[in-house]
Order: C-alpha cells, then structure tokens, then sequence
C-alpha cells in the first residue's frame, strides 16, 4: 500500500484522492507537535518517537509502505511547515551511526531496502531555479533517508502572489537573534549563538520559537523591531527545522514591517558542512519573498563534536580554529549591517574517519546508559 504525506486542507484532498488509489494518508489533523531534537527515538525507544501525538510511528509507516508520495506546496526551495514536520518525526526510520554514501557522511540504514519517494510541488511561480532547488533538496532528504527519488513532479495552481512587504521605518536598529532549536538551552544552537552574543558589539535581544509553540505571532513585536535578525538553527532533515518554516509562513502572512538584513548561524551533526546549502537556499528565497535583504550565513558541522570542544577548551583552539574565524567574520558583519559569503565551516585538523568512529561507539555507550543493548539500536519495527 502506498504512503502519502499531504498538507491539503480536507476538502481539496477529497477532490483529488482518486488519483492515488488506495492508501494510507498522513495529514495535518492540527495534533503534529515539532521534533524537539531528544534523540530518544534513536537511543531510548530505536525507531519509534517519545512524542505521542499520533504522529509518532513515521518510521514505520514510511517501512511499511510500497512507495510514499509526498504532496506539498513549494515552500523555500523545499516543504511547507507541515510536510517538514512530519520528515522531522520519521528520525527513526534510520539508524544514529554514520557511514560515507558518495563521498559524504550519512546515517546508516535501519532496513534492508530502497524506499521509492515521490514528490509533488504545487503552488505558482515555480521557475527552472525554483524546480532545480527542490530538486536537489529532495534528493538530499533521499540520500539521507536512504531512499531514492522515483519523481518530482510539479504543478502550478495560480495561487495569488504574497503582497508587497509595507517598507516603513523599523522601530530600532536592534539585532535579533532567534534560537529555532527546540532543543534545551544546553544545545549546540545555543551554544554558538552564546558565543555569536559574545564578539556581537551592537545592541541585540535574543528569542526562541521553543517559547513559542502554540503563538508564533507572539513574536512578531520582537521581529518587527528589530533591524537586523539572525537565525540560530539546526540542521533537520537536510532543511531548516519545521517550526522554523512554520515561523517563515507566518511572517508572510502577518508581518508588516519593514526591510531587514537576514543572517543565518546553522549547525549539523554531519560532518561535511556543504550539506548545509539547501537550509540557507530556503532562507535566501524566503528573504527574496519577504522582500529582506540575506546577507550571508556561518555552517558549522560535526555540531556534537564542536559543542563538547567549546566546554572544555579555548574556542578558536585546534578543531574550532575555522569556526571561531568563521565567527568572527559573522559577527562584524552583524556590527556593520555588511553582507558575506556563505562559510561553509568543518572541523579542523580532524578526520573525517575518526569523527565517525568516535560518534558511532558513543552511540553504543548512550545507549547502554539508557539500559538499551547495543543491538537494540537496530530494532526493526
């Protein structure tokens, strides 16, 4: 039976369901709550989230069906919030430990198979520039989730353009900078973004969508006075993480203020940071729709190793070295309102062989510590 992953409101699904024949639909039924990066579903209960909300079984709906097909309106180069949320919750369908797949580091699998994927775009406007983006972001996601793009196909609706953003004056020139982890205060994200806050010598406040769940308006006094925003995030599913996304659509719907300058802190715990350039292609179409200026974003890999290191040495030391330069060349671009290239930044000085081996056996160890065996990391459900 196949899978398909919509985010269609009722009505419109029941005037095209025919075409997909008999299968099992996941839809947006208002209860899906954000991955909020615990792991759990990789070294506490393998292959199955803690979050129970019905959503909580991705991993093996996606192992149980012939093929999914996925429909979603193009949304920044990739899914709309609800699309990405569901991608964000179906972590256990692979297994924590790494293995190099063409070159790059991926999660290895936790079935004997090759799941077929499907994806359709629909909404207006999707040029050759915006097709080739969610192209090669889907085959990102494939290549991580370790199936493969059997389509892409997509289909303009004549959907209305968003309307021209109000340029009126902001109330301050303020940084903002916005932590869209959803993990504690202790993560990675907030890691850097402390440092970031540290070499920053403009005035700034600082916001988290993890405070935010259920009224993400609520942020919009902090945002629409502010002149500069910086977006702290990490890595989901090769994209920005869904309530990041989420936040994006509801900036287009609602914000009313002016221009602003748009950079990006982004982590991942894969160890190749060019992985990092379908996230900060969504934020540079999300900024060309808000009419914002993206002035340049910071990648960081290898976040777990990266974030041990700050704790126990001299950021800038050894491994940080390219980071810490990296972040300095953000920060005085944040001070002086300056747009940058895009820094890829990678550990330095550390194999990529020995990364992997080191984040593999910890693995093992986390799950020992959570009284799993670790043969029980590649539960099958």
């Amino acid at each position: 039976m196949k899978l398909v992953i919509h985010d269609l409101k009722e009505e419109e699904w029941n005037r095209i369901s025919d075409r997909f024949g008999e299968c099992k639909v996941i839809s947006d039924t208002g209860s899906i709550r954000p991955c909020i990066g615990c792991f759990s579903c990789w070294a506490k209960t393998p292959g199955q989230c803690v979050v129970k909300d019905g959503y909580d079984e991705m991993g093996r709906f996606i192992h149980d069906a012939d093929e999914v097909i996925v429909l979603s309106r193009y949304t920044y180069g990739g899914f709309s919030g609800f699309v990405k949320n569901v991608f964000d919750r179906c972590l256990g369908y692979v297994l924590p430990q790494f293995e190099l797949v063409g070159g790059e580091s991926h999660h290895k699998k936790r079935y004997d198979e090759d799941k077929a994927f499907t994806f359709i775009f629909y909404g207006n406007g999707m040029g050759p520039e915006e097709r080739e983006s969610a192209k090669r972001y889907v085959t990102a996601v494939c290549t991580n989730i370790r199936g493969y793009v059997k389509e892409v196909i997509f289909e303009e609706n004549g959907e209305a353009r968003k309307a021209e953003v109000l340029k009126v004056a902001p109330s301050s020139g303020k940084v903002l900078l916005l932590n869209g982890s959803m993990r504690s205060v202790n993560g990675n994200t907030a890691a850097l973004m402390k440092e970031l806050k540290t070499q920053l010598k403009t005035e700034y406040e600082t916001a988290a969508l993890r405070d935010h769940l259920k009224d993400l308006s609520g942020l919009m006094p902090a945002v629409e006075g502010s002149g500069s925003l910086v977006l702290c995030v990490p890595l989901y599913v090769d994209g920005l993480p869904a309530q990041t996304i989420r936040f994006m659509e509801m900036m287009e719907r609602e914000y009313r203020g002016g221009k602003k300058k748009v950079y990006v802190l982004a982590n991942m715990g894969l160890y190749e940071s060019s992985q990092l350039v379908n996230l900060f292609s969504a934020v540079k179409q999300w900024c060309g729709s808000m009419g914002f200026e993206y002035c340049g974003a910071l990648g960081v890999s290898a976040g777990e190793l990266v974030g041990a290191l700050m704790k126990e040495i001299k950021f800038g030391f050894w491994v940080t070295r390219d980071i810490a330069k990296g972040m300095k060349t953000l920060a005085e671009a944040v001070d002086s309102g300056s747009a940058i290239e895009d820094i890829y930044a990678q550990p330095h000085n550390f194999p990529r062989s020995i990364y992997i081996a080191i984040a593999n056996t910890n693995w093992n160890k986390l799950a020992r510590q959570n009284g799993i065996s670790p043969k029980e990391l590649y539960r099958r459900l």
